[in-house]
């Protein structure tokens, strides 16, 4: 049994918890597809939505002593934050009016990178020195990809719109998609990276452009854009296993293809809490 306080104790006035620091954990919901639930990274717990425990949502409450919902799922679209999947609720329901903190990661699979992908792989098999995929996207003059893009921006304004309806005292993070290829352009052709060698500027081009879209309406919408693409530039899948933070298409690391690895998931998690340092009330406790 603890000892009674004394006298002198009991009266004294509780001391003040230093300026920026919480002594409650407070509530963070983590929304987005698969760059956020890190499939394949250990240790995976949710198979539903090849959900990691070692996702940069996860880390973040760690590193800020948050409250995590996390509900992030591997191929969710924009539209998806509004479904259940199966017995599963809709990612957008963890949400409410005392949420103080969400990140998202969402737009990738609305233009359909993974299918970009995997086109632009089986293409360059048969000109690896060529640029066959940019060529069969931008044929007669429109880039198919940026056409895409451009379709989804709009739907990424409606989420962080229902973010802030749902939960109007929230910080909103839109959280953007790391580096997958080299930033020089010069590519790496080989079995587990089979694209054209004229085709990564493009793959890189497009990534970026997809991340500059999202910078763009996370200003339109009252959210702080995440950039994690400079944060993992020289760790892109051309890398050696050790310095790749984004696995090839024939992962060496546990992580899904063309997807952040455990160390890329903490790069991601490292350019969040950056973001964060900025706010006082969300600095580490």
């Amino acid at each position: 049994m603890a000892a009674a306080p004394t006298a002198a104790a009991a009266s004294a006035p509780p001391t003040a918890a230093p300026a920026g620091h919480r002594t409650v954990p407070f509530p963070y919901v983590a929304l987005g597809d698969s760059y956020a639930s890190a499939p394949g990274v250990p240790e995976q717990i949710d198979a539903a939505c090849a959900r990691s425990n070692s996702n940069y949502p996860h880390l973040v409450a760690a590193k800020k002593g948050a409250r995590l919902t996390d509900v992030t799922c591997s191929g969710a679209t924009t539209a998806d934050l509004s479904l259940a999947k199966g017995t599963t609720p809709a990612q957008y329901d963890a949400l409410s009016r005392a949420t103080a903190l969400v990140t998202v990661t969402v737009g990738g699979n609305d233009i359909g990178f993974s299918s970009v992908l995997g086109r632009c792989a089986a293409l360059g098999a048969g000109a690896p020195a060529a640029a066959p995929c940019r060529d069969q996207l931008t044929e007669g003059g429109t880039d198919q990809v940026e056409q895409s893009i451009a379709a989804t921006g709009p739907k990424v304004s409606r989420v962080l719109a229902e973010i802030h309806r749902r939960s109007p005292r929230a910080k909103v993070l839109l959280v953007g998609y790391p580096s997958l290829f080299p930033d020089d352009g010069v590519g790496c052709t080989s079995p587990a990276v089979p694209f054209a060698m004229g085709d990564f500027p493009y793959l890189r081009d497009k990534t970026k452009s997809l991340n500059s879209m999202l910078a763009h309406r996370a200003r339109l919408g009252g959210a702080t854009y995440v950039d994690t693409y400079r944060p993992t530039v020289g760790h892109d899948m051309c890398r050696p296993a050790g310095e790749r933070w984004i696995e090839t298409l024939a992962p060496e690391t546990p992580a899904a293809p063309a997807h952040p690895n455990a160390q890329g998931e903490q790069a991601m998690a490292a350019a969040v809490n950056r973001a964060l340092a900025w706010c006082p009330v969300f600095r580490t406790a």
